[in-house]
């Protein structure tokens, strides 16, 4: 039986894990057989030493391969909504719109509202940019279509 093994083949590296994920390749009579295996990376400076072995007589490469460092991102600045009071939107109007834009269940809804009708103000929720504006925009245009006078506002948390 005649087994000659082809080269060894780094799939991918994962970083976090410092684990390389190896593809090595027999030739065993006339059919080719694939062998994966996981091995720990070492991790020095971001660069991980690659195999310097010599498997039966091929040459494996060698050298280093650079590890590519993620950049850094920043946290997105959040926004607080705010639904102010008046005194024509119903209290029930202003739980449904808590609940179906705002993902609040009956207890925390009815909680927000009796805040807003106390208070005069509200927060709904503290979201992105985008989100805020979409839930903002959402509960405006339904409290329109039921002609009432419901005011929200985004502040800066």
């Amino acid at each position: 039986m005649r087994v000659r093994q082809s080269r060894k083949i780094d799939l991918f590296t994962n970083t976090t894990n410092l684990q390389k994920l190896i593809c090595s390749g027999f030739w065993v009579q006339g059919a080719v057989l694939l062998i994966l295996r996981v091995e720990k990376v070492e991790k020095k400076a971001n660069i991980a030493p690659m195999s310097n072995r010599k498997d039966e007589g091929l040459d494996q490469p060698e050298g280093h391969i650079l590890l590519e460092e993620r950049p850094k991102t920043k946290r997105p600045q959040l926004y607080k909504v705010i639904m102010l009071n008046d005194d024509y939107t119903p209290m029930e109007f202003v739980v449904y719109a808590l609940e179906r834009f705002f993902g609040k269940d009956a207890a925390a809804a009815t909680q927000i509202m009796l805040q807003i009708h106390q208070t005069g103000r509200g927060i709904c929720g503290v979201y992105t940019l985008e989100i805020a504006e979409t839930k903002l925009t959402q509960t405006i245009n339904l409290a329109k279509k039921h002609d009432h006078p419901l005011q929200l506002r985004l502040e800066r948390e």
